[in-house]
């Protein structure tokens, strides 16, 4: 391939406002005031952008997206300014949901890209796996208006419940649904099945994501 051929078939999309996927793996956000993005995650950017850190849902420097098991923040950070920022983590697949007022949706802190600044947050914690994973499973609550990017690895399966899902492997679930964990009712002696924690999803409305991957957080605690 020439030089000039590959420079034009991969450069950016001209125009284009709010959140766009400039491909399957990289998210093009067209920042016109301010936006939520997980830190570490711009890959690049145009225009004039200022990066700042932000933590809880009630504000500081300590981070958004806590890690189940350690307890370690994962900053995003506040983009400001009028340009174009191209964010990514680690080639997983963009997700881009547009929440209308009052709609919601938990999304586990491991697969927040990006969200609105219109968009309101806060962190959860299913806390019922405390005796096997010190301080649960983390999500993180957004509640619209605004549009919020997930990061999944390979393509999302969505389920309608009653389901039991990996925890590992969940990214996300509607509002309406809030999940329990179960064990494995089997004593394994010996080489165990590795399925000892699940998620358990009740009800006959909602939807839950998964993902063809284990984040390996929780089951790693065990």
């Amino acid at each position: 391939m020439e030089l000039d051929e590959f420079t034009r078939e991969n450069a950016p999309e001209d125009g284009g406002s709010g959140f766009q996927k400039e491909n399957n793996r990289l998210l093009d956000i067209a920042v016109d005031d301010s936006v939520m993005v997980k830190a570490g995650a711009m890959v690049a950017y145009t225009g004039d952008l200022t990066f700042s850190g932000k933590a809880s849902a009630e504000g500081g420097i300590t981070g958004l997206v806590k890690e189940a098991v350690s307890g370690e923040g994962t900053p995003v950070m506040e983009v400001t300014g009028e340009g174009h920022l191209y964010a990514a983590e680690q080639s997983k697949k963009v997700q881009i949901l547009d929440l209308e007022a009052g709609e919601a949706i938990s999304v586990n802190g491991n697969d927040v890209l990006a969200f609105d600044s219109t968009v309101d947050y806060e962190i959860n914690t299913v806390d019922s796996i405390s005796g096997m994973a010190a301080g649960g499973l983390t999500n993180v609550y957004l509640t619209g208006p605004g549009e919020v990017a997930v990061s999944t690895h390979g393509d999302p399966l969505v389920i309608e419940p009653p389901v039991y899902t990996d925890p590992d492997a969940t990214v996300a679930w509607s509002a309406n649904l809030s999940p329990s964990f179960e064990t494995n009712k089997l004593i394994e002696i010996g080489q165990t099945s590795g399925e000892s924690i699940q998620l358990s999803f009740e009800g006959t409305e909602g939807f839950v994501v998964v993902q063809p991957h284990e984040e390996g957080s929780v089951t790693s605690a065990q």
